[in-house]
């Protein structure tokens, strides 16, 4: 299995208040995902960090296989949330990935 982590910042121009509301759009379409593309064991966004947290959104994801995690990277329902809800919004995406037994 693969564990897939990656935590952004929201972007400086952006409001408390649309920090909140897009963090509950980014949270909500990426965990959707899992009933979209095939492989993904479990997918959790965390969207309310704590003051001493590095980063304002963590993706916490776990794939069947390395096959099944380079199939999510290039799939159109991943890409279509990156384009439009993540990417738009966020900004100082850290990435980690590591397989686990």
């Amino acid at each position: 299995m693969i564990k897939h982590i990656v935590a952004w910042d929201f972007r400086a121009e952006l409001s408390d208040e649309e920090q909140k509301l897009y963090g509950e759009e980014i949270r909500r379409e990426l965990e959707n995902l899992k009933d979209l593309i095939d492989g993904i064991v479990s997918i959790q966004v965390l969207t309310k960090a704590m003051f001493s947290s590095d980063a304002d959104i963590l993706l916490d994801a776990v794939f069947e296989s390395e096959e099944a995690y380079k199939a999510y990277i290039t799939h159109p329902e991943h890409e279509r949330v990156a384009r439009y809800y993540v990417r738009p919004r966020t900004c100082n995406r850290k990435c980690y990935d590591y397989y686990i037994d």
